[in-house]
């Protein structure tokens, strides 16, 4: 086996080392300005950083949002810092190596945390559109509650059980939800039953001024009382009355009030909250049948009742003259 002579290996190395000497020295201009313009992007992104994240904290409830999108704008100005002088100095096909390379790794990751992702843009939508802040009153997906506290990922709510529920911000991005703080007020409905023999006007006159003087009763133009439906045992009225929401007396507070309100305004009133009644009226249609029948059950168990009754002292008459000593 031949072995490349010592000098010819020593001649290569020496015209390779000359020609990257040769090289970095006409690049060398190019990467101290390449250095010069990713430090001069590092401090840019550093200044926009500081002016960014305080106007983010202003913006958005969580502060994690707000650091977030903080970082991800520095972030995009160093990465356009470092392509800008790699560019500068030749190496563009590392550029689309490392443009390529971040497309893929960002599909990857992606695909393999779905719901981390899903949960996590849902969680940065919410933080720019703002459908709900920490303290507000909210309901969706069968969780009623304070909002305590708004991550990337979820919502933490204290729900009036005193119980802390997590719920993912997909849920609360893609259903409906109900946000009670918003508006102020809420509205409250007590139902109420009245006697057929008395008037619907006038119970719904009274329970209404009864209610517009109470002090947290608002838009009492808006306070009404409408029949609702025929009842078993009476006619079904609805109250209606608006409140500040959420606020002092509680929904609670108020809703005891109210129905404690009513009962005594109509008993004031002389005006009967009835308890269920049946009636059976034989006069009303189909009524002479049922009475026919109810007749014919009756007779049949009295003609029952007789007859035994005399079997009862036949066996009795039988019984005693058996029990007489015969004569002799």
């Amino acid at each position: 086996m031949e072995f490349p002579k010592v000098d010819e290996v020593y001649k290569l190395l020496s015209e390779k080392l000359e020609s990257w000497i040769e090289g970095g020295i006409t690049l060398l201009p190019n990467i101290v300005v390449a250095f010069l313009i990713a430090i001069l992007f590092g401090i840019i992104a550093k200044v926009v950083g500081n002016v960014v994240g305080k106007l983010m904290r202003r913006t958005f409830e969580s502060r994690q949002i707000a650091s977030l999108l903080t970082s991800i704008i520095k972030s995009i100005i160093l990465v356009a810092g470092i392509f800008i002088a790699l560019d500068f100095v030749g190496l563009k096909g590392t550029v689309t190596s490392l443009l390529a390379g971040a497309g893929i790794v960002g599909l990857a990751i992606g695909f393999a945390f779905q719901d981390m992702t899903e949960n996590f843009i849902a969680g940065v939508a919410m933080g720019i559109r703002k459908p709900f802040e920490i303290g507000d009153v909210i309901e969706a997906e069968g969780v009623f509650g304070n909002v305590k506290e708004i991550n990337l990922r979820n919502t933490l709510v204290e729900t009036f059980y005193g119980q802390l529920e997590v719920i993912p911000n997909k849920i609360l991005f893609r259903n409906i939800l109900t946000n009670y703080s918003t508006l102020g007020y809420r509205r409250i409905e007590v139902p109420v039953g009245i006697s057929y023999a008395d008037d619907i006007e006038q119970a719904a006159k009274v329970i209404t001024d009864a209610m517009n003087d109470k002090d947290y009763v608002i838009k009492r133009d808006e306070t009404a009382v409408y029949a609702e439906s025929f009842g078993d045992s009476s006619i079904n009225l609805l109250l209606w009355f608006w409140i500040r929401y959420p606020g002092e007396p509680g929904f609670m507070v108020v809703r005891h009030d109210a129905i404690n309100t009513v009962k005594k305004v109509l008993e004031d009133n002389d005006i009967l909250i009835p308890f269920p009644i049946r009636t059976l009226d034989f006069n009303a249609k189909g009524g002479d049948k049922l009475n026919a029948m109810i007749n014919q059950k009756e007779e049949g168990e009295t003609g029952k009742v007789d007859s035994t009754s005399t079997q009862t002292t036949s066996d009795k008459k039988a019984g005693n003259d058996s029990d007489q000593p015969g004569e002799e």
